[in-house]
């Protein structure tokens, strides 16, 4: 049976990243966001992490995030990777340029797999979790950010807006993102215990849509679909800026970005873990705890 068509091309995303490198400091406040969010996660886990691998690193967000933490004495030895080796230019520390799709660490030879703002772009979200999954120890740790739900809406109705009313048709700008209520049901189906998803919506504002499209060029977070339609034309630029203030500008005239990250929990099965009650095995019957009476159909 063939592989299904990639959606991004990987190629291209990288460049996107290598081409990123020397700003992305001064775009990297998402990932700032995330990896905060990742070590305070951590610090409500009273146990040891003694090998960690951060995936995507980017300019070690994570690392830095940790290093000012609680939870830093309880974490070993962080390993870096990236798909762009001059995002890991500069550095100490362990550092593997590796490609999320095709991870290089053996089997059970991790306790922790961070990765946040990088797993929205590989082709095979399931397959990549399942790799991180065989990597992790017993009882080993995974959190995960991504861009997903209404991530870039108003951008996306406004380029849609623009083309459709300028060209033939509107073209494929923006990947689509997962949805929340996804995430815990994708951990459950590549082999995570326990697996929790939420949402963090952050609302970034601009004073004009053309500093968020240089935040994202800065991100290397850029177009990158392998289907991808031809470059904008300056008339459908201009006219998508124009929708964008029409419909989304607020009162002191800055634009919203609305941006949605979306965390994921899991953790590699073992026999010590909370396991769920067989059916029939209650104590007590439901209507006892709700204190109401029970209805037979």
């Amino acid at each position: 049976m063939s592989a299904p068509p990639a959606l991004f091309d990987r190629a291209l995303h990288r460049r996107r990243l290598d081409r990123a490198a020397a700003l992305f400091p001064t775009a990297g406040f998402l990932k700032a966001r995330a990896a905060a969010d990742a070590v305070e996660r951590l610090e409500a886990i009273v146990r040891a992490f003694p090998v960690c691998v951060d995936l995507g690193a980017r300019d070690g967000a994570f690392a830095r995030a940790l290093a000012g933490s609680d939870a830093r004495e309880r974490v070993g030895v962080v390993i870096e990777t990236d798909l762009s080796e001059r995002m890991l230019a500069g550095r100490t520390g362990p550092r593997v340029v590796a490609d999320e799709e095709r991870l290089p660490f053996a089997p059970a030879s991790l306790d922790l797999v961070v990765s946040t703002l990088a797993l929205h772009w590989t082709n095979d979200l399931p397959g990549a979790l399942i790799q991180i999954r065989r990597a992790l120890r017993p009882d080993g740790l995974f959190i995960g950010a991504v861009l997903g739900g209404s991530t870039l809406t108003e951008l996306r109705q406004s380029l849609v807006a623009a083309e459709a009313e300028l060209s033939d048709g509107a073209g494929l700008r923006i990947a689509p993102f997962a949805e929340a209520y996804d995430g815990a049901g994708l951990l459950q189906r590549t082999g995570f215990a326990l697996p929790v998803a939420d949402v963090d919506r952050v609302t970034v504002r601009y004073a004009h849509p053309l500093s968020l499209l240089a935040d994202l060029r800065a991100m290397g977070e850029t177009n990158a679909l392998a289907e991808r339609s031809p470059p904008l034309s300056r008339a459908v630029l201009r006219r998508a800026v124009d929708i964008y203030r029409e419909r989304f500008a607020q009162a002191d005239g800055r634009v919203p970005a609305t941006f949605d990250i979306l965390t994921l929990t899991g953790w590699a099965p073992h026999e010590s873990q909370q396991q769920p009650l067989k059916p029939g095995s209650a104590k007590m019957r439901l209507a006892d705890a709700l204190k109401t009476t029970e209805h037979k159909l």
